[in-house]
């Protein structure tokens, strides 16, 4: 029989994407009014793996992931995934969203993301939310599952999640992330 133990804290993440980067700014300021300061804020980046969100939000989206320092307990992925659908509701012009926020979790062995959408890879959590395993760590690197998205499959995002993790292993042993990483815009 195995003990329960409580899971080490992980670290809250975040994609966000909108046709204008003000609005991301915006978002990146009140998920750090919410979690606490970010520690890693990518560049901006093209998010043009899929059409499916063009009809919603047009084209030309840029998307930036973000990382904050504090550490949250893995059990409230659903309570950040209601707070950033409300969020995303907040700055919609009618029935169309303006920025598209998906929160998600980074332990030492996968990167879960939050949705509002079951399948069978994605286990049901609490109030509508499922958790989606979309990434796991082995053998020293991200691996790509069959269902991963292909923006989390290319190499620059795996070499965001990299360093990120990289700080999230450093904090689990006691260190600090002071040494805030933040690409240029």
């Amino acid at each position: 029989m195995s003990a329960p133990q409580r899971p080490p804290q992980v670290k809250l993440v975040a994609s966000i994407f909108s046709g204008d980067i003000g609005i991301i700014g915006t978002v990146v300021e009140a998920m750090s009014e919410k979690y606490g300061q970010a520690d890693y804020i990518s560049a901006p980046l093209l998010f043009s793996y899929t059409d499916y969100y063009e009809k919603e939000f047009g084209g030309s989206l840029i998307r930036r992931f973000v990382a904050f320092e504090r550490l949250v307990e893995p059990e409230t992925l659903p309570d950040v995934k209601l707070w950033t659908n409300a969020l995303e509701s907040s700055f919609a012009a009618g029935e169309k969203r303006r920025v598209n926020i998906d929160p998600g979790y980074l332990a030492c062995a996968h990167l879960i993301l939050a949705t509002g959408k079951g399948y069978s890879h994605r286990p049901y959590l609490r109030d509508g939310i499922y958790a989606d395993l979309t990434l796991i760590y082995q053998k020293g690197a991200f691996q790509v599952l069959p269902w991963t998205y292909p923006d989390y499959a290319a190499g620059e995002m795996i070499g965001i999640l990299t360093r990120i993790r990289e700080k999230y292993l450093l904090q689990l042993r006691g260190g600090t992330a002071e040494n805030k990483e933040q690409e240029s815009e």
